[in-house]
């Protein structure tokens, strides 16, 4: 039997089609501009040429504050423009420390506006909203993302954390299709293959982006699972001749939805090896095997 995990490139709307595997920068504080350059410029050449950041990161994970990995990216742009060329550039918007959310028109629009001016570029080809604003009325979302778009400042527009009933009621307000939905995915957390994210994926084509399909690097490491999930990775990991974490990414690669898995190792090795994942063999009795381990119960 053929192996259900995608290797193919993805879509997303108008934008170039884009590797399996993203890049993303929650961790991409390092302020030393050649060490981001290298990290960067591995994951280009490991086909992983969509890059995933956001306005917010650099405020937590030992940064120095709001806005500092954009800053950083955008530093390393200006000093080698001809890398831009070469990526598919995502970032996100609408986290607004301490409120903690604000998807208003106001400042929305100023969110992506200083976005752009931190990556130092002149339009971001996929804007998320990172987090729903719950006090935000999706019309009024809709607006500002329409404008953007309008006037060039964007070009496709995804979400972020939205349940299936939160991108419908924005989708509805919007004048073309949202490209993208990211939830959390792994062998660990499979809540969007039960809560109707993924299913809403494939019935609006939208190309589900995975983050930390790592679990935060418990499915590497091993710790804090179920010892039956660890044993299921690793007897699958031993027979493909790859290690755990390449397993579970295989995992999140072999879903229908054909989603993208962002991996955010500040390791040029392991960014390069995360590419064995994509000739990973997996069959519905493996990755149903995954499941029952990481749920815990058989299935009926």
């Amino acid at each position: 039997m053929s192996t259900l995990v995608q290797s193919q490139k993805r879509s997303l709307g108008s934008l170039d089609p884009v590797g399996p595997i993203a890049f993303g920068q929650w961790r991409f504080t390092d302020e030393d501009l050649s060490t981001g350059q290298g990290l960067l410029e591995t994951a280009l050449e490991s086909g992983m040429n969509l890059i995933d950041t956001s306005d917010v990161y650099g405020f937590d994970w030992g940064g120095t504050g709001f806005g500092q990995v954009e800053e950083i990216l955008g530093r390393i742009l200006a000093s080698s423009p001809g890398l831009r060329s070469r990526m598919v550039l995502a970032t996100k918007g609408g986290i607004a420390p301490p409120t903690p959310y604000d998807s208003s028109p106001k400042y929305l629009r100023s969110a992506c506006e200083a976005s752009l001016t931190r990556l130092q570029v002149d339009v971001i080809d996929l804007y998320q909203i990172h987090r729903p604003d719950l006090f935000a009325h999706p019309a009024d979302v809709a607006i500002t993302l329409n404008a953007l778009r309008s006037e060039g400042k964007i070009r496709e527009v995804g979400v972020s954390n939205h349940t299936p009933a939160q991108v419908a009621a924005l989708q509805a307000h919007l004048e073309f299709p949202i490209v993208s939905n990211q939830p959390e995915f792994s062998a660990a957390h499979l809540a969007p293959m039960r809560d109707g994210t993924l299913d809403q994926c494939m019935e609006l084509r939208i190309t589900p982006m995975a983050w930390s399909p790592l679990a935060g690097g418990r499915l590497a490491t091993g710790d804090d699972l179920p010892a039956d999930l660890v044993g299921v990775l690793d007897d699958l990991a031993d027979r493909e001749g790859v290690d755990r974490s390449q397993i579970a990414i295989a995992f999140v690669l072999a879903h229908p939805s054909a989603p993208i898995a962002i991996i955010g190792s500040q390791n040029a090795d392991r960014i390069r090896s995360s590419n064995a994942a994509l000739a990973v063999n997996l069959e519905r009795r493996d990755v149903y095997a995954i499941l029952q381990a990481s749920e815990g119960v058989p299935l009926p």
